[in-house]
């Protein structure tokens, strides 16, 4: 039986994993002071990336000795610069539960060609068993997958007096999650995700062991000059204060500037954290009390507050082979996106299928639950649609 469509529609229906939804009450109107048509290396132009690292650094509560900077690429470009940068001096640790982990695996095993490296991996919906990981190594991870749903609770698993250092992607977790910094050597992040800034711009956080390492520790391979942090064996210090190796886009650090004067004003840090778990409440209470959807991270304590990944339990959805099963999540995606009730809100293409709604802190909390009735007209109209058995 048809189930008459809600009346109600997010206002904003924006619930992309990435790039992700803007902050409240933006516009274009917040840009008009870019720094347009000048250099990025004028005084002005470096002013505006000190400032975006400076905020950074207020918002996420980075400690004063970490040093931070704006890098190509994105998230990958980030972690790409610390795998290729400081990798090989030690023994390597991978952790990998989801896409983006195994995608960090494939830079180390079959790229940079690491001999002495261990993979510890899970299914998606679970954690690898991190009393196994062994910080004698250096030790690659997300922090929060976005493919799967699944996070590290914390950082109480990661050792205090480790001799390796930590590498951590926490492109969906930062601003969201409160990261460890004490346990932590490289943290990398992009704008396009929980703040909901714009693509292709990354952000590198190292501790005073990871500079420790650059200034000690030359790789064995050929850098790209994209890649490099030191000159003559010392650090550049010009990259952490806003002399970037490339040019970026200043429309996008005023956007990124702009993200995170909204995060200082409601807030900060604490606040968007509330603000992500509030969202996901919201969605936890829903799929609690709906019989045909559920979690695909198992146990509660590691499901994330933002990339939010959902799995179909009704019987008729799940005995459908696996690509019928990922044409059902694409149907019932594709039908709230036609509606302009939800964009983009079906499962990643290596994860199983379902999916994946952001919660993150830019995300209004009435347009969550403004959301959960479309689902179930979605889920029930893509249900009709199905080949009726014999």
């Amino acid at each position: 039986m048809a189930v008459a469509k809600p009346g109600v529609r997010p206002v904003i229906p924006h619930f992309s994993s990435g790039p992700c939804p803007k902050r409240p009450g933006w516009s274009l109107q917040a840009l008009t002071d870019a720094l347009l048509g000048r250099s990025h290396r004028a005084k002005a132009g470096r002013a505006k990336l000190k400032r975006a690292i400076d905020l950074t650094r207020e918002v996420l509560e980075v400690p004063a000795d970490y040093r931070i900077g704006i890098v190509p690429a994105s998230d990958t470009g980030a972690v790409e610069m610390a795998l290729w940068s400081l990798l090989g001096a030690r023994p390597v640790t991978m952790l990998a539960w989801e896409s983006f982990g195994e995608g960090w695996v494939t830079d180390v095993v079959k790229q940079l060609k690491l001999k002495d490296t261990t993979v510890l991996r899970a299914d998606y919906g679970a954690l690898p068993d991190l009393s196994k990981v062994d910080f004698s190594n250096d030790v690659v991870f997300t922090w929060n997958g976005t493919t799967s749903g699944v996070r590290v609770p914390d950082g109480e698993w990661i050792s205090a007096d480790r001799a390796g250092l930590t590498i951590c992607d926490a492109t969906s977790a930062a601003f969201a999650q409160r990261l460890d910094w004490a346990k932590l050597d490289v943290v990398t992040f992009s704008w396009q995700k929980a703040l909901g800034g714009e693509a292709a711009h990354g952000m590198l956080v190292l501790s005073p062991r990871a500079v420790e390492r650059l200034e000690s520790y030359t790789p064995p391979w050929p850098l790209p000059k994209i890649f490099r942090m030191t000159k003559g064996g010392k650090l550049n210090e010009g990259l952490f204060e806003g002399e970037t190796i490339n040019t970026p886009s200043m429309l996008c650090v005023e956007d990124y500037l702009d993200a995170l004067q909204w995060a200082k004003a409601v807030g900060g840090l604490d606040a968007l954290i509330a603000r992500a778990d509030a969202n996901t409440k919201i969605l936890a209470g829903w799929v609690e009390r709906t019989p045909w959807i559920d979690f695909l991270a198992k146990d509660p304590r590691t499901r994330s507050n933002t990339s939010v990944c959902l799995r179909f339990t009704d019987a008729a959805v799940a005995a459908l082979p696996i690509e019928a099963q990922g044409a059902f999540a694409k149907n019932v995606a594709s039908l709230l996106e036609k509606e302009g009730a939800a964009y983009d809100i079906a499962y990643y293409r290596d994860a199983p299928p379902g999916l994946r709604i952001w919660c993150g802190a830019t995300v209004e909390p009435a347009d969550v639950e403004a959301l959960l009735p479309w689902l179930e007209w979605a889920f029930a109209s893509a249900k009709e649609a199905l080949p009726k058995a014999a």
